[in-house]
């Protein structure tokens, strides 16, 4: 009996990693990622009722200039200014399969300086 193996990526190990350890509840819901290779779109999801509470992208009317990391810092201000009206003010980040530099560093670090604790 053979055993078939397949094999994942380390972005694919990564991913499993992380969002293994996270649970977003409605004390604490889960701030997850997207990014592609020109966007970036933030969720905030409650797991406990499957429902997206809050989010926020460039993409669209609010479709913004500047470099990338400029524009994520511009979507995480939308995000903030949508969590402060939900009271919203714990957050899990959950940065998927993406290492914790650039445009994903930049989104933390702007919601930390806008007082949301994360």
């Amino acid at each position: 009996m053979s055993i078939i193996k397949h094999n994942e990526t380390l972005a694919e190990k990564r991913r499993k990693r992380v969002r293994s350890r996270l649970m977003g509840t409605a004390d604490r819901p889960r701030l997850t990622v997207l990014r592609s290779n020109e966007h970036i779109s933030l969720q905030v999801i409650n797991d406990e009722t499957g429902k997206t509470l809050v989010s926020a992208s460039d993409l669209g009317k609010n479709a913004q200039k500047g470099t990338k990391t400029e524009r994520a810092q511009k979507v995480t201000s939308e995000l903030v200014k949508s969590l402060k009206k939900a009271k919203i003010s714990k957050l899990q980040f959950d940065r998927g399969s993406y290492k914790y530099h650039g445009r994903v560093k930049a989104v933390a670090e702007t919601l930390r300086a806008e007082g949301i604790n994360v």
